[in-house]
């Protein structure tokens, strides 16, 4: 599943590029301020799964929001796109060094407590949460009078199977 997040990402990304800078950064009424505050909302939280995947505590993956904020915020979508291939390369490193996608993981969180979850479901909360906000970039563009972007999970499977016939 995570590759189709990442596949997904890299469509709108690819569409953001094709339009004027400033339809990124212009200011819509809708679930965030502009396409890339939620751009920034995105790449924060699949940072923060990311951290608590590996063990890091709720404390100490909310510690680290100011520094990913900074870390993202004001970036051309160049660089946005950037810092998100980054983080799919660290999710990716993180994926093949698990024996067991399925093994238990217990999540900690002062509000909602003890969690017992497996890693799968996790991977499955960032891709689902990914597409979600995908959908919310999409109305954006569409009242700043611009087409979105199809990232359909089944446009995924087909472009994977166009890749396996073109390798054979």
């Amino acid at each position: 599943m995570l590759g189709y997040h990442v596949w997904a990402n890299r469509r709108v990304f690819a569409h953001l590029k094709s339009l004027p800078p400033e339809v990124t950064y212009k200011e819509v009424p809708s679930v965030f301020p502009s396409i890339a505050h939620t751009l920034v909302h995105m790449y924060v939280v699949d940072t923060l799964w990311l951290q608590a995947m590996t063990g890091q505590s709720f404390h100490e993956t909310r510690a680290s929001i100011p520094r990913l904020v900074a870390e993202i915020d004001g970036k051309s979508v160049a660089e946005m796109e950037e810092l998100f291939a980054a983080l799919a390369g660290r999710y990716e490193a993180f994926l093949r060094s698990q024996e067991d996608p399925d093994r238990e993981l217990v999540i900690e969180h002062p509000h909602y407590g003890r969690l017992h979850t497996r890693l799968s479901d996790l991977v499955q909360h960032v891709v689902n949460h990914g597409t979600y906000h995908r959908g919310n970039i999409t109305a954006m563009l569409r009242q700043l009078g611009h087409p979105g972007v199809q990232t359909d999970y089944v446009l995924y499977l087909y472009a994977l199977s166009r890749d396996h016939e073109e390798a054979s």
